[in-house]
């Protein structure tokens, strides 16, 4: 899907429509134009972003790579930027992302998703019916589609929180080897958020602290605003992943605790047979000159010598607080 929003400070109007609305763009310096890329890129789409838009090539590489991690890099007239966004069907439980390119221009904001945004197309419909941020520049879009990437995310991370604290709870009251894959496989997502993050907030970091092309000085208070949403979900991701840690220390600790009791209570159970079993070893011995043997009580005896022993030997177990 290809689209363009045309807008024209003059009326303050919108048109949406086709690459046609890049040729009336172009005769025209005061329209400003967004132009929005979904799925594959085309030959044509590159030739087009080449020759309207001045696009470098390696630029246009970069975009249409679908592994590639965030980056920021200015040209002549533009600034270029990698977003990694999460898809529509992400959850707390299935985690994947795709890429997110912006092209920032004084007149122009190029977007390319590689598969349908929702974001894009949330800020797209909002845009025709009220041209707000249109009317800013285009890089008052570009900072309100970055934050509503960052918005996603962290919308995500608030579900996972809800479910690591149920977790945290049931921790307590029973050990099941279910949650402890469960957040194993929290751990591992939030360490793939991290690593993202990290590029982020290195882009916006810099974005917000220097002059690049197509972002005016207006724009430092919206930009700083989309940092700081970054290292917000940065530092829940951190915490959260903290937590993750500390949950699966916790249920290894509590398995290990819990087998070091059945290892006790088995321990004092062979201590005790033990005794047993070898005054039973000595006296089933099939020897005739056992003088025990000819004695008319020696089995009752021999019986009272080992509840006198199992009995002594648990008193003794109990005193010390094993049992």
């Amino acid at each position: 899907m290809t689209g363009c929003l045309l807008y024209d400070p003059a009326t303050k109007q919108v048109t949406a429509g086709g690459e046609e609305l890049i040729a009336q763009w172009a005769a025209s310096p005061d329209l400003k134009i967004w132009l929005h890329i979904s799925g594959e890129m085309s030959d044509g789409a590159k030739k087009l972003l080449k020759a309207n838009f001045r696009i470098h090539s390696l630029a246009i590489e970069d975009a249409t790579r679908d592994r590639h991690p965030p980056k920021l890099e200015e040209f002549e007239d533009h600034t270029f930027l990698i977003f990694k966004t999460l898809t529509d069907a992400t959850t707390d439980t299935k985690f994947s992302t795709y890429q997110s390119i912006l092209f920032v221009g004084d007149r122009f904001l190029v977007t390319r998703s590689s598969q349908e945004c929702k974001a894009v197309g949330a800020l797209w419909k909002a845009e025709q019916a009220k041209p707000f941020r249109f009317g800013k520049g285009t890089d008052a879009l570009a900072s309100r589609l970055m934050r509503m990437y960052i918005d996603r995310y962290m919308e995500i991370l608030l579900q996972l929180e809800v479910k690591l604290e149920a977790l945290e709870v049931g921790l307590l009251d029973e050990v099941d080897d279910e949650d402890l894959a469960v957040v194993t496989g929290y751990k591992a997502k939030l360490k793939r958020l991290r690593r993202i993050f990290l590029y982020h907030e290195k882009m916006l970091r810099d974005l917000r602290g220097a002059k690049f092309k197509g972002f005016q000085k207006e724009r430092k208070h919206e930009l700083t605003d989309v940092y700081e949403q970054q290292e917000r979900a940065s530092s829940l991701t951190l915490l959260y992943y903290e937590l993750a840690t500390d949950l699966i220390d916790g249920y290894l600790s509590l398995s290990s605790h819990r087998l070091n009791q059945i290892m006790k209570v088995l321990t004092i159970v062979t201590v005790v047979f033990v005794p047993l079993g070898f005054l039973a070893g000595i006296y089933g011995m099939n020897f005739q000159n056992i003088p025990e043997l000819g004695s008319r009580n020696g089995y009752f005896i021999l019986l009272g010598i080992m509840a006198t022993i199992a009995t002594t030997l648990l008193l003794a177990f109990r005193r010390k607080g094993w049992l």
